[in-house]
């Protein structure tokens, strides 16, 4: 990949989950950090489970990445 990655974690669905995007492209439905570190290893982007939530490059919408439950 050319430029810097661009990550999307969106706000919780109703039903609970993250979308997880990576340059605009969906990679799954996340229920907590460990999905997201699968999602990204799988797209090529080696990241320890402890790091998500510290990295500048993955935009968090809606909560940090403590938030996983559908909106209230």
């Amino acid at each position: 990949m050319s430029g810097p990655i661009r990550v999307t974690v969106h706000p919780p669905s109703p039903t609970g989950g993250r979308r997880v995007r990576v340059d605009g492209e969906i990679l799954g439905l996340a229920h907590n950090v460990t999905d997201v570190a699968e999602f990204l290893r799988r797209a090529g982007l080696e990241i320890d489970p402890a790091e998500v939530a510290q990295v500048p490059w993955i935009d968090w919408r809606g909560g940090g990445p403590e938030r996983w439950g559908p909106e209230m």
